[in-house]
């Protein structure tokens, strides 16, 4: 199947060209036409879903620009006052209509003529959200997605002064790779120090989330705001029960490992123990790598790394700098963190990172950039509905990309020594990893489960997780208070809860892609194009067989994938 890069804005049929949200009214009358519409025939029920996917097309669009804008300048209020307005609302009143329009469309006749193989992964979702709907729901949810956005305007302001010169946390990061243990120490306690000026700013916060989250379990009937989510996220092929064996195996099989890995870490700098401190450092005499020394750089040989891949992934970033879809550079006032954004319209999306030259920053670009191929590769699909693939394969789009593109890192490493290094590092983050995918997940587990605890209760959780799954020579003696807050660095507990296992799902299936991709280069890649394709016309198992591989995250898979990676360790050093 030939795939063009040069993607092409879709045209609208149903809503003018020159349309914009401004306000609620300019949308209710296309809801309105679309609730009374007649569907009196198959021909007439596929126009109304081309029509209704067109709109939501319009309005996701719309909102991600808003928190593109907002997320690149959190200092901006009008930014911010934008995407509040649209949460607040104009979504809010969106809500009734769309479970109008579930339920009218599930109420047709001729929902039993469409394809049931194309259709049934859209249908078991709509029949989902017609489950989870509830009106006591629509208010709440408005305030939750303000709420939590207010974590990045937090911790974008956080800043350090090191050498007289101002950093944002994540350009700091960089000095903990130095050799210096006395100025990793340093740069350790200035950041500790400014993430605890906003602890109970950030605690205060949390509280208001979880009782909100709580109320909506709640109203929904559910118990807790765990067995909701797992609803409301589609976990149809996996259960908490499936989650909770999987933090067993990663305790089993992979944190030993990681101790291994930081064993070896502790000789080579020459250390009677380890802190946290000291797993970034690099031993006396060997810099840091520095792979790029700005934004731009890092997306021109982005680019040349994605085309010595294939062509075609070279084509889509291209697309998307013509389109000035990047802002890669860490600054003062940017929201923390990276995404890859889908704009449901404009096909091409928009990636979002903080890069500070770093080893870690290639990799987080490689790791959009998958996203971003799966946003290409599904854009000609006919659906809204049909892009909106599951987490699951999304990370898996990412993450393979990150093992498959170690091949085209001579772009970023022309010393031999160093890609070697380069490739050793992204190896063993593969693998450490895992322990705090498993903490983070199983913290959540505790949160959602324990309605109305303390914050000394949750302080107590976390260390109590955090100490389960740590690798047992990183010690913490006189750093107890930053332990205490390092959840905080998550942003994905404030902003989307309950997204996290499925970067260790994704991760377990990047291995078996990167596996498959060592006996056949061309023929993975092929699948890999095939099942990113397919969007969300697939199930997990399906989309998964379709790249070649097993959905499998079992004990068994655990223990044999980390065992290959290990092969794979020691092999980039022969």
């Amino acid at each position: 199947m030939q795939h063009n890069a040069d993607i092409q804005k879709i045209t609208r049929h149903y809503l003018p060209h020159d349309f914009s949200i401004v306000n609620w009214e300019s949308l209710q009358s296309y809801f309105e036409e679309l609730s009374q519409r007649p569907l009196d025939s198959l021909q007439a029920l596929e126009q109304w879903m081309k029509d209704t996917s067109e709109l939501q097309a319009v309005i996701s669009e719309d909102v991600c620009w808003r928190q593109i804008r907002m997320t690149c300048d959190t200092e901006n209020k009008s930014l911010e006052e934008a995407f509040n307005f649209f949460c607040m609302e104009i979504e809010p009143k969106i809500k009734p209509y769309a479970d109008a329009l579930n339920k009218k469309m599930m109420a047709c006749p001729f929902v039993k003529e469409l394809d049931q193989k194309l259709y049934y992964t859209y249908l078991r979702g709509v029949e989902k959200e017609i489950r989870l709907f509830n009106e006591k729901n629509i208010e709440l949810s408005a305030e939750l997605n303000v709420l939590a956005q207010h974590y990045g305007s937090i911790t974008g302001k956080m800043s350090v002064t090191i050498e007289d010169k101002e950093y944002t946390l994540q350009q700091a990061a960089k000095f903990l790779m130095l050799s210096d243990r006395n100025k990793r120490l340093d740069v350790y306690t200035k950041v500790n120090e400014r993430r605890k000026q906003d602890e109970d700013e950030l605690n205060k916060l949390f509280d208001e989330l979880l009782a909100k989250r709580h109320q909506v379990a709640l109203n929904a009937g559910f118990q807790n705001y765990r067995d909701y989510k797992f609803e409301e996220l589609g976990r149809f092929d996996y259960s908490v029960k499936d989650c909770e064996n999987f933090h067993d195996s990663i305790k089993q099989f992979i944190t030993p490992i990681v101790e291994q890995l930081y064993e070896h870490k502790r000789k080579q700098l020459g250390l009677d123990h380890l802190k946290p401190y000291d797993v970034d450092a690099e031993p006396e005499g060997q810099k840091p790598l520095e792979p790029f020394q700005n934004g731009e750089e890092l997306l021109e040989k982005s680019i040349q790394a994605f085309s010595n891949l294939r062509p075609y992934f070279g084509d889509c970033l291209r697309k998307m700098k013509a389109l000035n879809q990047f802002d890669l550079d860490s600054r003062k006032g940017k929201a923390p963190g990276g995404y890859n954004c889908p704009l449901a319209e404009t096909g091409a999306p928009f990636i979002f990172m903080n890069a500070a030259g770093t080893a870690d920053d290639v990799v987080t670009m490689m790791h959009e950039g998958g996203h971003a191929l799966h946003s290409f590769l599904s854009h000609d699909l006919s659906l809204s509905a049909f892009k909106e693939y599951p987490m699951e394969m999304a990370e898996l789009a990412s993450m393979s990309m990150e093992l498959f593109s170690m091949d085209q890192w001579p772009v970023f490493y022309t010393n031999e020594a160093e890609l070697k290094r380069a490739k050793a590092e992204e190896l063993e983050r593969a693998l450490s990893i895992f322990p705090w995918i498993a903490t983070i997940d199983k913290f959540q587990h505790w949160l959602y489960t324990h309605p109305g605890h303390s914050v000394a209760e949750r302080t107590s959780a976390w260390l109590e997780i955090h100490q389960e799954f740590s690798p047992k020579n990183i010690l913490w003696d006189g750093l107890e208070s930053y332990r205490a807050i390092l959840w905080q660095k998550q942003l994905h507990l404030f902003e989307v809860p309950f997204y996290y296992i499925e970067y260790g799902i994704a991760q377990l299936g990047a291995l078996a892609m990167w596996k498959q991709y060592k006996a056949d280069k061309e023929k993975t890649l092929d699948l890999y194009m095939l099942a990113l394709s397919k969007g969300n016309t697939q199930t997990l198992p399906e989309l998964y067989k379709t790249a070649g591989i097993r959905f499998d995250f079992s004990a068994e898979t655990v223990r044999e994938l980390s065992e290959f990676v290990q092969v794979e360790m020691k092999a980039v050093f022969e």
